[in-house]
C-alpha cells in the first residue's frame, strides 16, 4: 500500500510561505509526476512528503495514519536524489546493500534483495564493480537499486536524470517507467522537464509558485489545459498563444493553437507571414513565422518534411475545432 495524502499542507521559510496550503491524494500504485519551472516548490514538496522539510501547517497520512511528524526513516518511503550518492570505495553489491546493512536486515534476505534488483535494473554482471568502472546511467540503476531493496511504500524521484546526457535520459526515462510497471508501487517524481512529465505520468500535477494549477492524466492536460499557464507550459513545442483582436473575434482574451492544429500553404491561408528558423527532423518539420502581427511568433509543426526558406512568405490556417478560448483572467472558456 502506498496512498498519500496531503491536506491543507503548507511550508514557509521565516515570513515567506514557499507552499500555500493545498490538498492532493496520490493512490497507492500511481506514477505522479510534479512538474513546473524552477523555483514553484515542487522540490519542497517533495522533501515535505519525505520528511526532510518540516511541514509549516497541515497534515500528511501515508496508508491512512497520520504520518506528519514521523521521522524520515520510519515513513517507509524511499528518495532517488538527483546526485547519485555512491560509496566510491564500495562495489555496486555493497552500496545496493547498504541500507539494510543499517536496518540490521539479515545477510540471507539481503542476498535475495539485491538479487532481485539487479536482475530488474540489469546490473547482475556489475556487483562486483566499484561505481567510477560504471557509466553515470549505470550509476543511476544502482541509486534506484539501493532504494528498491528497501520494498518502500513509494518511491520519490527528485529530478534523478538531470545529469545525464540527452540519450542516457531517453533510456533512463523508459527504464523508470518498465521499473513502474513490473512493481506497481507508488512513485512521485520531480521534473522541470514537461517532455519526461507526459512520457512517464499516470497523473501530472502542474505547480507555479507553490499553487497546483491543474491535477490530470498527461492527455487530459494536453487537450484541456484549464488556465493559459498550463497550456503554454505543457507540449513541445509550446502552444502558441494569441491575444487582441484575433481572440476577441471568438469571444475570448486569449486563444491557443497548438502547432500541429495549424495548415501551412504558400498561396492562401487565414493569416499571412514569414518563415524564420525551419527545424527539418525528418519525421517532423518545425517552423517559427514572424510578422502575422498575432504574437512575436507562431510555431506550426508539419509532418514529414516542407520545402521552405528563410524569409518565404506563407500562410497559416487554424484547425478551428482545435482552438482554446482563456478569458481575462487565463481561465479555460469552456
Amino acid at each position: 500500500m502506498g496512498q498519500i495524502q496531503l491536506n491543507q499542507v503548507s511550508k514557509s521559510f521565516g515570513n515567506v510561505q514557499v507552499i500555500p496550503p493545498l490538498d492532493l491524494t496520490i493512490e497507492d500504485g500511481e506514477f505522479c509526476v510534479f512538474v513546473g519551472p524552477s523555483g514553484c516548490g515542487k522540490s519542497t514538496l517533495l522533501r515535505l512528503i519525505a520528511g526532510l522539510e518540516d511541514v509549516t501547517s497541515g497534515h500528511i497520512a501515508i496508508d491512512g495514519q497520520d504520518s506528519t511528524d514521523t521521522p524520515p526513516a520510519k515513513r517507509g518511503l524511499a528518495m532517488v536524489f538527483q546526485s547519485y550518492a555512491l560509496y566510491p570505495h564500495m562495489s555496486v553489491r555493497k552500496n545496493i546493500a547498504f541500507p539494510m546493512r543499517m536496518a540490521n536486515i539479515d545477510e540471507t534476505e539481503q542476498n535475495r534483495r539485491i538479487e532481485a534488483a539487479a536482475k530488474a535494473l540489469n546490473l547482475t554482471d556489475y556487483l562486483d564493480r566499484r561505481p567510477g568502472q560504471l557509466s553515470g546511467g549505470q550509476r543511476q540503476r544502482v541509486a534506484i537499486g539501493r532504494a528498491i531493496v528497501r520494498e518502500p511504500a513509494a518511491f520519490l524521484f527528485d529530478e534523478p536524470l538531470s545529469n545525464l546526457d540527452a540519450a542516457l535520459r531517453v533510456g533512463m526515462r523508459l527504464e523508470i517507467s518498465e521499473l513502474h510497471e513490473r512493481l506497481q508501487t507508488t512513485m512521485i517524481y520531480v521534473t522541470h522537464d514537461q517532455v519526461e512529465a507526459m512520457t512517464m505520468a499516470d497523473k501530472i500535477v502542474v505547480l507555479r509558485a507553490g499553487f497546483i494549477e491543474q491535477v490530470g492524466s498527461p492527455l487530459e492536460l494536453y487537450h484541456k489545459p484549464q488556465n493559459v499557464f498550463v497550456a503554454g507550459f505543457i507540449g513541445s513545442p509550446k502552444m502558441n498563444l494569441i491575444e487582441g483582436e484575433e481572440a476577441q473575434k471568438l469571444g475570448a482574451h486569449t486563444i491557443g493553437i497548438r502547432p500541429e492544429h495549424t495548415d501551412v500553404s504558400m498561396t492562401e491561408g487565414t493569416w499571412k507571414g514569414r518563415v524564420g528558423v525551419a527545424e527539418h527532423l525528418g519525421s517532423d518539420t518545425f517552423i517559427h513565422v514572424h510578422d502575422t502581427g498575432l504574437a512575436d511568433m507562431i510555431t506550426v509543426r508539419i509532418t514529414g518534411d516542407i520545402s521552405v526558406r528563410h524569409g518565404d512568405t506563407i500562410y497559416l490556417s487554424p484547425q478551428l475545432d482545435q482552438l482554446h478560448k482563456f478569458d481575462a483572467q487565463g481561465l479555460r472558456i469552456e
